[in-house]
């Protein structure tokens, strides 16, 4: 071998590591985490901020990096092809297919790939500095790149940017989120809690408020000791107070007010005018998204109010509570009563009181029922079977047998739930 081949075969290796840098640069870049770059960013990292402007160009970057790659492995064939064939003659042709092939798939392609997805966040840091230097210096190549492909585009009748991302970015946040449970990066627990928090901009008031037949409410028409007796004994501290009606809301006793206003009367219930120390109700639409009614109580500073539909007629409650439960899942304390909705059984059922809300079912045994039709689990049934069954009618879908055990008038007050896989292992 001559001194020139040797600077052939040096050359042809110096372009082979080229190609194995951009090859690697592009898999690192582009898979490396945006999150993880705007904290290490904002906590100071140079390299990290470099990645953040880079990734904002997206084309420039891709296609700098395409440019290097491609020029690196053609010059890299070329040279092998024009030793190869000085040495072998015709057959150098097939000889240099077959070497640079595997060397260029091998080494330049699956192997730098691989190193820079197992470690995409280290790998482009490590890169971006130089990578930075290519973009720059490829610039004026890729504006005329840049300048013809969309020309060329448009001859065949396709647009850039027209073409609209089949996800939301919710979605594709709920997506990853799915993603790192499944590969146990997140606990269950805290993806319940970003999925709820993702959640609140597409729920209302009404898919979370306590119905009206579950509120615990004082009529201000009964004698006074009644009434302070009824609020004392809640297990709540707001109650609502209606008159003539229950629909006729006129103010919320709070129990610290009427515990003020008992002190006041030296104890006398009698004495107490209860529509005097209510507060002001606060009436909000079902429609509501609880994202907007959680910046309403946070504004309002309260963390209570009236749900009404389109007519005005009052449809339940909802409270600060309601609305970080569909966050942090249950929040109890030693008021709550204790009355679990939902009682796995042995054999892989589960007996689900009929006003247990779907999402909460669905967070509790991990199920994916559909909410968007009806808000309770009773309701689903209803809405599915298109009549109110009977004790003893069961019906299938959705993947899982929904049986009634219990009716009282019209309201379906207990169910079982059996997932249709289990109970057809067991029969």
């Amino acid at each position: 071998m001559t001194a020139a081949d040797w600077i052939v075969l040096l050359a042809v290796a110096l372009c082979l590591l080229a190609a194995f840098f951009f090859s690697g640069s592009e898999t690192a870049l582009t898979a490396s985490s945006r999150a993880t770059m705007l904290r290490l960013a904002k906590d100071g990292d140079p390299k990290a901020g470099i990645v953040n402007r880079l990734l904002e160009e997206r084309e420039e970057l891709i296609g700098a990096l395409l440019i290097g790659n491609n020029v690196a492995t053609i010059a890299a064939s070329t040279l092998a092809t024009g030793l190869l064939l000085k040495w072998f003659g015709a057959g150098g042709v097939l000889a240099a297919t077959i070497i640079m092939t595997v060397l260029i798939v091998v080494f330049c392609e699956v192997l730098p790939k691989t190193v820079a997805i197992d470690a995409p966040d280290r790998f482009a840091l490590a890169v971006v500095r130089p990578i930075r230097w290519v973009v720059r210096l490829l610039t004026p190549v890729l504006t005329a790149i840049y300048w013809i492909v969309p020309r060329i585009l448009a001859v065949f009748g396709y647009k850039i940017g027209e073409t609209k991302p089949i996800l939301s970015p919710h979605e594709e946040l709920r997506g990853a989120v799915d993603l790192f449970h499944r590969e146990g990066g997140v606990e269950k627990l805290d993806r319940d809690m970003l999925g709820g928090l993702l959640d609140l901009r597409d729920l209302t008031v009404a898919d979370v408020m306590i119905h009206r037949t579950e509120v615990i409410m004082v009529d201000a028409g009964q004698p006074p000791e009644q009434a302070v007796a009824a609020v004392l004994a809640a297990p709540v501290t707001r109650v609502p107070l209606w008159r003539e009606t229950p629909e006729n809301i006129i103010g919320i006793l709070h129990a610290k007010d009427l515990l003020h206003a008992l002190r006041g009367a030296d104890g006398d219930a009698s004495k107490v005018d209860l529509a005097k120390i209510a507060r002001p109700p606060w009436f909000v639409p079902e429609i509501r998204p609880l994202s907007e009614q959680l910046k309403a109580f946070r504004r309002r500073k309260t963390p209570f109010a009236l749900v009404v539909d389109e007519y005005g007629e009052m449809m339940g409650i909802v409270t600060l509570e309601d609305i970080l439960e569909e966050i942090v899942g249950d929040i109890t304390d030693e008021h709550d009563v204790a009355v679990p909705g939902v009682r796995p059984q042995p054999d892989g059922s589960v007996n689900v009181d009929g006003a247990v809300p779907i999402r909460d079912l669905n967070r509790v045994m991990d199920w994916n029922l559909p909410d968007e039709e009806a808000t309770t689990i009773a309701g689903l049934v209803i809405h599915e079977a298109r009549l109110i069954p009977d004790p003893g009618q069961s019906f299938t879908f959705h993947g899982f047998r929904f049986r009634v055990l219990r009716r009282e008038r019209n309201r379906l007050t207990a169910l079982r739930i059996t997932p249709v896989a289990k109970s057809r292992h067991a029969a």
